[in-house]
């Protein structure tokens, strides 16, 4: 089942094979919330090319869809168009905004920095990353009709490499990729605690959090989707180590529960670290000075470092890197000065 923003499609797992059209859009178009969702299906943005057993993949006519509860089948494609107008504005300022890691005519990989959502959410409208890159490439899309489409996102509060497709063809072949796992993602994470040995990989199957309070909290259950997670020390400082992390499924918050799991919360996160609580308060804007003192970083200090994948034109495999992010580079070296 594929959905369309703005000519972006995302892609839902195999395992989706009936799917309510409201769920569908909130487990792709996370800014949003569940009655925002149900809005833009109302307000007419919503069109469905729909599946059925002569045509798994549809017919390519598309059809404006007004019921959230609309059940799709496995297959269906699903396209949100937004008038230009109601649109949010890219953002002013210079295209140096986006720090470019790798480019040539079908994509970009650039640097997301911490705190930057990918896309506008509820409480973060504005100075978004696909927004930086549409202030970027305007030129061009005003020249060749397409917009770049981010081929994965990353938390808000994450920084490292982002990959965006520069045409459409690009876009769903990364996109396929991802789906596929057939690209490497390596991450670095500054963790706190002592590491059960050099290396490790853990395997545990990783499910919705149901006792919190936290919607998009994930934990380990037997009851999950299997989930692996290569890592191994980089360094140990004091109380903390610097860990590299593969992974070889993409479940939600997956490197986040998985160093958890093993003793090794990721230092700055408020929803595996010392309490959620500290997330549901930092949502509020109400974080106290006793709160930042158990955080020790205003962010959780994960970087996407490197990945590899398939060139979606020339079929070359390609690898790009980003180093650590300058604030957590900065955290470690207060800590080697602290307990060297």
């Amino acid at each position: 089942m594929l959905l369309e923003v703005d000519g972006s499609f995302f892609q839902t797992r195999k395992d989706e094979l009936e799917v309510r059209l409201d769920h569908f859009l909130g487990a792709h178009l996370t800014w949003r919330s569940r009655s925002s969702i149900q809005r833009l299906i109302k307000d007419r943005f919503v069109y469905l090319d729909p599946a059925a057993p002569e045509a798994p993949h549809g017919r390519g006519e598309w059809k404006l869809e007004t019921r959230p509860g609309r059940r799709l089948l496995h297959g269906t494609r699903v396209k949100v168009v937004i008038p230009p107008d109601l649109r949010l504005p890219a953002p002013e300022g210079p295209a140096s905004a986006v720090a470019v890691l790798l480019e040539d005519d079908d994509l970009l990989a650039v640097e997301k920095p911490p705190m930057v959502p990918v896309h506008p959410s509820g409480r973060h409208v504005n100075d978004t990353l696909i927004q930086r890159i549409h202030a970027r490439e305007a030129d061009r899309m005003a020249e060749r009709g397409e917009a770049p489409r981010l081929a994965h996102r990353l938390d808000r509060e994450t920084s490292g490499i982002v990959l965006v497709g520069r045409s459409p063809r690009a876009h769903t072949d990364l996109r396929r990729q991802f789906e596929a796992g057939t690209n490497d993602k390596h991450y670095l994470a500054v963790c706190r605690g002592t590491p059960p040995g050099p290396a490790g990989s853990v395997e545990l199957p990783i499910r919705s959090a149901t006792a919190s309070r936290v919607r998009v909290k994930m934990a380990v259950g037997e009851d999950g989707l299997a989930a692996r997670t290569d890592w191994r020390v980089l360094e140990e400082v004091g109380p903390y180590a610097l860990i590299a992390c593969e992974l070889f499924t993409g479940r939600q918050h997956q490197i986040r529960v998985h160093l958890a799991a093993i003793g090794l919360p990721i230092v700055g996160d408020k929803l595996y670290g010392p309490d959620e609580e500290l997330f549901l308060r930092a949502s509020d804007g109400v974080l106290t000075a006793e709160d930042e003192r158990l955080l020790e970083l205003p962010r959780q200090a994960l970087h996407h470092h490197r990945i590899a994948f398939d060139h979606p034109r020339t079929g070359e495999r390609i690898t790009v890197e980003s180093p650590l992010a300058p604030d957590l580079e900065e955290f470690l070296t207060a800590a080697r000065a602290r307990y060297a």
